[in-house]
């Protein structure tokens, strides 16, 4: 979808955006005019996908639990760029599992990625604004599973509801600053990561794979699996000046699955 031009001379620090729906907010960004630094643990495809956007758009391979290495790609942004105007916490992983079969390594590679990832992402932001007296925005990616318990997700859901608390608190501390913070809850994406959940659950539960698909969309009240390009719209929309006097707000993307 073409976008008035929301971000011209602005600039955005995505991460997890070499696929799924970090891509698509990379494309709707750039496509609203910002300059953006595409990060992910995959430095190739993030590389692929910066010359795709042109525009001065640079890349970096970004592991977003390791804070020294987040610095480094906030330090190579703002020396592209000149500063950071918007920051896109994206980066996720899930894994599929009832809770008394969940092992140790799956709960922290959630928790890790998932809440640590966001936390130092948002710290490495805040912390350069404020020494700059800067005014940005961060959005972070939580989840449907970050306002709904599911199933099979306990660890995810612990990780999803802890990117809404942390992104609240924030808010509040950076409020006074002029920095806004919220994030985006979707629903049921179209993406590979869902691919594989669909296959995981379909296991678990004993069902065929194409059951769970319907399964999701009979949750849906807007009747269709969701699309990257319907979660990538509303960081457009938390991300420019028409969102100006929202933060601290976790925005349902789900087509209606919840509405609290």
């Amino acid at each position: 979808m073409n976008h008035v031009k929301l971000l011209d001379g602005k600039s955005a620090l995505v991460t997890g955006a070499a696929s799924g729906i970090g891509q698509a907010i990379v494309k709707a960004l750039a496509g609203a005019g910002a300059w953006v630094a595409v990060t992910d643990k995959n430095g190739a495809a993030a590389a692929a996908l910066a010359k795709e956007i042109g525009k001065d758009a640079i890349s970096a391979e970004l592991d977003v639990t390791d804070a020294a290495a987040t610095a480094k790609v906030f330090e190579q942004a703002e020396a592209a760029f000149g500063r950071i105007d918007m920051v896109c916490a994206n980066a996720g992983i899930s894994t599929m599992n009832a809770t008394v079969d969940l092992t140790e390594a799956e709960w922290d590679s959630n928790m890790d990625v998932n809440a640590k990832g966001v936390f130092l992402t948002n710290q490495a932001a805040v912390r350069r604004w404020l020494a700059a007296g800067h005014k940005g925005v961060i959005v972070n990616t939580a989840s449907l599973a970050g306002k709904l318990g599911a199933p099979l997700l306990a660890h995810y859901s612990a990780s999803k509801f802890a990117v809404v608390g942390f992104t609240q608190a924030l808010a509040r501390e950076m409020g006074p600053h002029g920095i806004r913070v919220n994030c985006v809850c979707p629903g049921f994406v179209k993406t590979s990561m869902q691919e594989r959940e669909v296959v995981w659950e379909a296991k678990l539960r004993g069902m065929d794979p194409d059951a769970v698909r319907k399964e999701y969309v009979l949750l849906t009240p807007l009747g269709r699996l969701q699309e990257a390009e319907d979660v990538a719209d509303i960081v457009l929309f938390l991300a420019s000046d028409l969102s100006r006097f929202l933060t601290g707000e976790a925005i349902n993307a789900s087509g209606g699955v919840t509405m609290d």
